[in-house]
This record gives structure tokens, C-alpha cells and sequence, in this order.
């Protein structure tokens, strides 16, 4: 006698658990595709952020293939990630694309391909602060106070200052022209790109009360700039300096770790600056030693334009007791960007956190607000109508010898 085979009823009853398990994964799917909230937080991250992937690359293929007109992709990725970055509302960060970037990096190595000069951001464009010697913006006339309005017939009204700058930079060689603006009337200037390199550090001896003063003016905290601030301070005072003043008027700033470098000429330990992000832990900077006598009297000098990591190195200054701050107020940022490269060549340079002053005080409004600055201890200002005198420097060289006395 033979009896039916049990296993193959238990096969049946087998694939039809599985099918009903297939089909409640699927409906649970497609009820989970319209209710992403329900899902875990790391799961939803990982489904969600690949479906706006997708529905990103989605739109951007319709655009590029049925727009009426040929369409750049590229052209199209940069456009939308700048987009991205001025829906924050922040007008310290940025997006470079792939040349943009290239002139930023070049920058801050103090070397770059442009006109050779120092400016700083307004509403209408940008304002020159100073004119290199030997570079083509001297060569064509071009004066600190004179306006940019324009680069090669596109305004620069409302950009950012490295969105306005990169306009400006190009291949040494290559044409470029500016629309200035000066004692109200407007004019072209065209020019020719040159290597330039920023001296970022510039020294002399000055005289004040009868005593010898140490004069070091620092352009930028690029690559470097603390061993060149340390390396003139040093110097001069091997020369018979009885003190010092740093001068950081018009110095938008730069990288974080030269700041930190610079105020370590001066302050031998402790607390320089601290920063605190969302997605960053906080950290504290410490002076990393080798500082001047602490005896030696000093004076850092800042103005309007003295924004970011001068903040930084003036502010741990004075929050140390370690210099008397000489001046204007100083432009008032109280946060700092971080740089993150992108696979198609260009960066994100974006606003990743606050940082605070040895005395816990941020700088800023309220996040990417401008806020109050650093008011100094010594009100003094550079009358622009008195060419040949520099009352402003005046006043600090009179703030240190008054205080080696």
C-alpha cells in the first residue's frame, strides 16, 4: 500500500507562505513610499535621500533633453547647487565650481592669476582697499576707495566677495574689464591678468616718544602667515624694537589654524578661540608656545574691514590682556566656513559653526548675522584727506611707547 508523499504537500504550503509574505512586503512598500515619516530615522535617511537623488538626476535629465534650446548639464549642476547654497540665506558661504575653486585655492597660497588688489564686499560691488605695486591694477590707474560695480559687463551688485572676486580672476594673459565708479562718474577700465603674489607680510621700524616700535601689517591668514608674523615681530625686535603693533586693518581674514598660529607669537599659553557646530564637536585652540617676552609691549590695529580670523587673533589679544586694541571697530563675524570638496572639482565652502573668544563671547548677531565686532580699547582713525600721515598708526606706535614707559 502506498501513501501520499508528505513533503511535497509541505512544499505546496511552503511557496504559498512565501508568496503571501512577498505580497504584504510589497503593500507595506507601497504604504511606506507615501508615509516616510513611519520609518526608523536610519532607514528613512537612506530610502528618502536616494529617492530625492533620484527624483534630482530625474529633473535634470527632462531639462537637459527636452528644453527647446541645447542645454548644458554642467552648466545646470553648478547653477542649481549655487542655488542650494543662496537658499540658506547665508552670505558667508559659497559654492565654487571647478574654476572658481581653482582661484580660491591659489588665493589662499598667497599666489594667484588676477589684477593685484585688495578688496573688500558692499552692496553695490566691492571697494579696493589696496593696490599691489607693479601689478596691472596700478599700472591702470586703479586707487583704494575706487568702486567695482561690474566684471566684463555683469554686475556684482549683491554677490558675495568671492563670488565677485572670482569674476575678476582668469589666466595670466587673459583680458579682463572692470566698471568702476569714483567721485560719481562710472568708467571701463580693461586690463590684462598678471601672476600676482600677495605680500601678505609687511615690516618696518618706526619711531614713536624717542623709542624704537616694531611695525608688522599682515594682509591675509594664508598658508604661512603665522611663521611670517613670527618670523618679522622676532626680527625687528633683534633690531632694537621695544615693542610691537600688529596691524590687521582691511584683513578679511583667512584660515583658522594661522590665526591661531599668529596669536601664539604673542600669547605663550591658554585659551585662543574655541568653535562650536551642529554637526562639529566643540574645540578648544590652545597657544601652540614659542611667544615673545610677555613683558614686550603691544598693540594689534583693526579697523571696519579687520573681520574673521583678525577677530580671532585680536579678540584672544585683548581677552588675555595681552595687547591694547587701537582703532575702529572691527566688521563683527562670529562664524566660521569649512571647505568641502566636490567629485566634479569645484567646493562647497559653507558656514559649519560659531566660535567663541577666550572670554566666551561671540562676535556675531546671532548666527550668520554681522554683529557688533570687537570695539578696541584706543579709538583712532586714518583721515583719508592727510596722504602722507597715518593717524591711525600714529596713535598705536604712541599706545605701545606709552607702555614701555
Amino acid at each position: 500500500m502506498h501513501t501520499a508523499p508528505r513533503p511535497a504537500r509541505r512544499r505546496v504550503s511552503s511557496r504559498l507562505v512565501v508568496a503571501i509574505a512577498l505580497l504584504l512586503v510589497l503593500l507595506l512598500g507601497i504604504w511606506l513610499g507615501g508615509h516616510p515619516g513611519a520609518l526608523p530615522g536610519p532607514v528613512r535617511d537612506v530610502f528618502v535621500s536616494d529617492s530625492e537623488g533620484r527624483l534630482y538626476d530625474q529633473a535634470l535629465d527632462v531639462i537637459a533633453r527636452d528644453y527647446y534650446r541645447p542645454v548644458d548639464r554642467k552648466a545646470l549642476l553648478n547653477t542649481s547647487i549655487d542655488s542650494a547654497v543662496k537658499s540658506l540665506h547665508d552670505r558667508f558661504s559659497n559654492y565654487f565650481d571647478p574654476k572658481a575653486y581653482k582661484s580660491f585655492q591659489e588665493a589662499t597660497n598667497g599666489a594667484f592669476e588676477g589684477v593685484g588688489m585688495n578688496v573688500e564686499e558692499v552692496a553695490q560691488g566691492l571697494r579696493v582697499i589696496t593696490v599691489f605695486d607693479g601689478s596691472p591694477a596700478k599700472a591702470a590707474g586703479i586707487r583704494a576707495g575706487d568702486l567695482i560695480t561690474g566684471v566684463n559687463g555683469r554686475s556684482l551688485e549683491g554677490k558675495s566677495s568671492n563670488a565677485a572676486t572670482s569674476l575678476i580672476k582668469g589666466p595670466a594673459g587673459s583680458p579682463v574689464t572692470l566698471t568702476l565708479s569714483a567721485d560719481g562718474r562710472k568708467r571701463d577700465v580693461r586690463l590684462r591678468r598678471a601672476k600676482v603674489t600677495v605680500p601678505v607680510v609687511s615690516s618696518e621700524m618706526r619711531e614713536s616718544g624717542g623709542e624704537k616700535i616694531g611695525h608688522v601689517s599682515l594682509s591675509s591668514f594664508t598658508d604661512g602667515a603665522g611663521g611670517q608674523v613670527r618670523d618679522a615681530v622676532k626680527g625687528l625686535l633683534d633690531k632694537g624694537a621695544k615693542g610691537s603693533v600688529l596691524d590687521l586693518r582691511n584683513n578679511g581674514g583667512g584660515l583658522l589654524n594661522e590665526a591661531v598660529s599668529t596669536a601664539s607669537v604673542f600669547v605663550p599659553d591658554g585659551t585662543i578661540v574655541s568653535t562650536d557646530g551642529r554637526a562639529r564637536p566643540k574645540h578648544v585652540f590652545k597657544a601652540t608656545g614659542g611667544a615673545i617676552d610677555p613683558k614686550i609691549p603691544v598693540a594689534v590695529l583693526v579697523n571696519r574691514g579687520s573681520a574673521s580670523a583678525s577677530q580671532i587673533v585680536t579678540g584672544a589679544l585683548q581677552d588675555r590682556h595681552r595687547a591694547e586694541v587701537v582703532g575702529t571697530r572691527t566688521f563683527g563675524k562670529g562664524v566660521f566656513q569649512e571647505i568641502e570638496e566636490l567629485p566634479n572639482g569645484g567646493a562647497l565652502d559653507i558656514t559649519v559653526g560659531e566660535y567663541f573668544l577666550p572670554s566666551g563671547r561671540n562676535l556675531g548677531g546671532g548666527g550668520v548675522k554681522q554683529g557688533a565686532g570687537i570695539t578696541p580699547n584706543v579709538a583712532a582713525q586714518d583721515d583719508p584727506k592727510t596722504s602722507k600721515r597715518d593717524e591711525a598708526l600714529d596713535k598705536a606706535l604712541q599706545t605701545v611707547a606709552h607702555e614701555g614707559t
